[in-house]
C-alpha cells in the first residue's frame, strides 16, 4: 500500500486534465505548491493563474472564465475557499450554475499543527446547502485522481473536499468511481452499518479489524459523494441495521451525518450514531493526537459500537 496525500492526486489528476483539454484552468489563492496546483504551471504556465491572497477575487475570476468556456478549477485552503469566498460563490457561481470546479485542500482536523483558525470543519455544511452544488470527499489517491477527472466532465459547480496528510490506498487498480453512489468495502454479519467519507473511511477500516477481533462484524460503507446522497444505499443499509454509524472529519452540524439523517427521518427512522466534530474549534497538534482527542480515531469508534451493542 502506498501512501499519499488527497490534494497531491490533485495535482497529478489536474496536470493531465490540462494535456487533455485546453479549456482547463487552474486558479490559486498564493498556495499553489500546498494545494498542488504549480503541477499543471509546469505543464501550462499560460493556464495557471495565482490571484494572491484573495479568495473571493478568485471565485469571481473563476465565474468569467466559466462563463467564456473555460472549465476553472479554483483552489485554496478550505477555510479560506469556502469561508472568505462564500457569498462569490453562492451569487457569482452557485446561483447563476457555473461551470467550476472548487476543490480545496486541507480541510478537516487533520490540518494539525496549524489549529482551529485554519481547521475547516464547516466546509460541507455551507456547500451543501447551496443549490445545485455537488459534494465530493474522496478517500485516496485513485479516488481522488478519478474525481477530479469526472468534476471536468460535469456541467454546473462541483466542491472537491481535500486532504494534507498522506494516507493509505483502500481502493485499486479495478476501481471506478460513480459520482453519487457510494461503495461498500466491506459486507459484514451484525446488523450494524458505518458510513464514513474522506481519511474517515480509512479510520473505519482500522476500527473493523479492531472489532474483528472481539466478534464484532460492522458492514462499512464509503460515501464519497455527499451531495447527491445515494439514497437507496443508505435506505438499503438503514434497514437492515440495528443501528449505523456515520463517521466524518468535520462538524456532525450539517456534514455527512446530517445528510443522513434527513434522509432517514423522512423515509427509515433508525438510531444513528454520530462521529465528528462535536460543535466545538479544534487546536494544535498531530493528526492522531487531535482524532484520538476528538473521538475520531479507529480505536474511538470501535468502543462507541461495542458499547452501543452492549446496550
Amino acid at each position: 500500500m502506498t501512501k499519499r496525500a488527497t490534494r497531491e492526486s490533485f495535482g497529478q489528476a489536474l496536470t493531465e486534465l490540462a494535456l487533455e483539454n485546453r479549456n482547463i484552468v487552474a486558479l490559486n489563492a498564493d498556495v499553489s505548491k500546498s494545494t498542488k496546483t504549480a503541477e499543471l504551471q509546469k505543464v501550462a504556465p499560460e493556464r495557471h493563474f495565482n490571484m494572491g491572497i484573495a479568495e473571493a477575487d478568485m471565485m469571481g475570476v473563476a465565474a468569467g472564465l466559466a462563463l467564456n468556456g473555460k472549465i476553472p478549477f479554483a483552489s485554496c485552503f478550505a477555510m479560506f475557499a469556502t469561508g472568505r469566498a462564500f457569498d462569490q460563490i453562492r451569487n457569482s457561481i452557485a446561483y447563476p450554475h457555473l461551470n467550476v470546479k472548487i476543490c480545496a485542500s486541507h480541510a478537516g482536523l487533520s490540518v494539525g499543527p496549524d489549529g482551529a483558525t485554519h481547521q475547516c470543519n464547516e466546509d460541507i455544511a455551507l456547500m451543501r446547502v447551496l443549490p445545485g452544488m455537488t459534494v465530493i470527499q474522496p478517500c485516496d489517491d485513485v479516488e481522488t485522481l478519478q474525481a477530479v477527472k469526472a468534476a471536468a466532465e460535469m456541467r454546473g459547480p462541483v466542491y472537491i473536499r481535500l486532504g494534507r496528510s498522506a494516507v493509505d490506498d483502500v481502493n485499486d487498480e479495478s476501481y471506478v468511481f460513480t459520482p453519487g453512489k457510494g461503495v461498500v468495502l466491506h459486507q459484514g454479519k451484525d446488523d450494524v452499518t458505518i458510513f464514513a467519507t474522506g481519511l474517515m473511511v480509512q479510520e473505519s477500516l482500522m476500527a473493523l479489524s479492531i472489532l474483528n477481533e472481539k466478534g464484532i462484524d460492522p458492514t462499512v460503507i464509503n460515501i464519497h459523494t455527499i451531495k447527491p446522497l445515494d439514497k437507496d444505499l443508505v435506505l438499503e443499509y438503514a434497514c437492515r441495521s440495528r443501528f449505523i454509524v456515520t463517521r466524518e472529519e468535520h462538524s456532525v452540524i450539517g456534514g455527512l451525518g446530517s445528510a443522513v439523517s434527513e434522509l432517514l427521518a423522512s423515509e427509515h427512522p433508525v438510531r444513528q450514531i454520530f462521529i465528528g466534530v462535536n460543535d466545538c474549534f479544534g487546536e494544535s497538534g498531530t493528526p492522531a493526537e487531535l482524532f484520538r482527542k476528538y473521538g475520531l480515531s479507529a480505536k474511538k469508534i470501535a468502543e462507541k459500537i461495542e458499547n452501543e451493542l452492549n446496550r
